[in-house]
C-alpha cells in the first residue's frame, strides 16, 4: 500500500443525479527509483473499504511508466514570420541525472480552430541551450492556431522497446497566421532581342522564385527617363516573358516582381536593358 485517504476526503453523492464522487492521491516517487530502472512500469489499483472494514476488491489496475519527467518549457511563445510560425521557449530546463539511455526532447503540438486533434509539429532534443526554437511551416495561412509544448522523456534501454513519456504541457498560445510577407525578389533577369527576318521582340528570363505560395510574376518596363509600367495583363506563371510590343530604335528597361497566393508582391528585381535596332 502506498497511501490511504481518510473518509472525510471522500465526497458522498447526494443523489443519483449527482456526478460520481471523485478523489485523488499523489504518489511522490523518489528520483533514485526512477533513474535505477526508468523502463519499468508502476502498477496502481484502488481498494475501497466501508465502515465495517469490508471491500468489493481491487479496482482495475493502471500502469504508469517509471521514467522521470521534466517540467514544461518556460516562456513558450509563438510568432508569425515570413518563413513560418516560430515557436520559442527559454532555456533553463532542470536536468535530471545524466544517464546514457535517457534523452529529453521538447515536443510542440498545434491545433486549428476546427480541428478535432493535435498535430505534432516537431521535436528538439535538449542537450544545452544552443537551440530553443522550432519553425512550423506546415500550417495554413489566414487561420488561428493554438500551440503547446511538453518535454518528452525518451528511454532507450538495450534489448527493450523505446519508451516515451510526456511531462506537463505549457499553457496554450494562440496566433493568427496573417500573411503580410511578400515572396523573394526575383534574380538573374536577362533581356535578349530577336527579330532578324521576323517581327521584333525581346525575350526575358530570370531565376525562378521557390516560395511555396508563389502565384506568379509581374513584368515592368520603361524607356530611359520614364516611369516603369506593368506590361502583363495576367500573372506570368513561369520565369519567362516575351515582349512583342517593341519599336525599332528604342531601348527598354525591364524588371520583374513575384506575387504570392494572397496578393503580396515583392520588390522589383534589378533591371535588365535591351535595345531594338
Amino acid at each position: 500500500m502506498v497511501g490511504q485517504l481518510p473518509p472525510a476526503r471522500l465526497p458522498r453523492a447526494a443523489a443519483q443525479t449527482t456526478p460520481k464522487a471523485q478523489a485523488e492521491y499523489i504518489d511522490s516517487l523518489p528520483r533514485e527509483i526512477q533513474q535505477e530502472n526508468p523502463s519499468a512500469q508502476f502498477t496502481y489499483a484502488v481498494l475501497v473499504v466501508n465502515e465495517s472494514g469490508r471491500s468489493a476488491g481491487l479496482s482495475n489496475q493502471v500502469q504508469v511508466p517509471a521514467a522521470p519527467t521534466l517540467p514544461a518549457p518556460a516562456s513558450f511563445n509563438a510568432r508569425v514570420t515570413a518563413q513560418g510560425i516560430l515557436l520559442t521557449w527559454s532555456c533553463g530546463l532542470p536536468q535530471a541525472k545524466a544517464l546514457p539511455y535517457i534523452q529529453y526532447r521538447v515536443r510542440v503540438y498545434r491545433r486549428g480552430e476546427n480541428a478535432q486533434a493535435d498535430t505534432n509539429v516537431g521535436e528538439v532534443e535538449i542537450q544545452d541551450c544552443s537551440k530553443t526554437e522550432l519553425l512550423d511551416q506546415s500550417f495554413e495561412w489566414e487561420q488561428t492556431h493554438s500551440y503547446r509544448a511538453t518535454v518528452v522523456t525518451v528511454v532507450s534501454v538495450l534489448g527493450k522497446p523505446e519508451m516515451q513519456v510526456e511531462g506537463d504541457d505549457t499553457p496554450s498560445v494562440k496566433v493568427f497566421a496573417h500573411d503580410v510577407f511578400p515572396p523573394a525578389v526575383p534574380t538573374g533577369l536577362q533581356a535578349v532581342f530577336s527579330g532578324v527576318g521576323q517581327a521584333p521582340f525581346i525575350d526575358l528570363v530570370w531565376a525562378p522564385v521557390t516560395d511555396a505560395d508563389l502565384a506568379g510574376y509581374n513584368v515592368y518596363r520603361h524607356e530611359e527617363g520614364g516611369q516603369a509600367v506593368k506590361i502583363n495583363s495576367e500573372l506570368v506563371k513561369t520565369p519567362a516573358f516575351r515582349d512583342s510590343n517593341v519599336v525599332a530604335g528604342k531601348k527598354y528597361f525591364y524588371s520583374v516582381s513575384a506575387v504570392d497566393l494572397r496578393g503580396n508582391e515583392s520588390a522589383r528585381s534589378e533591371e535588365a536593358a535591351e535595345s531594338v535596332p
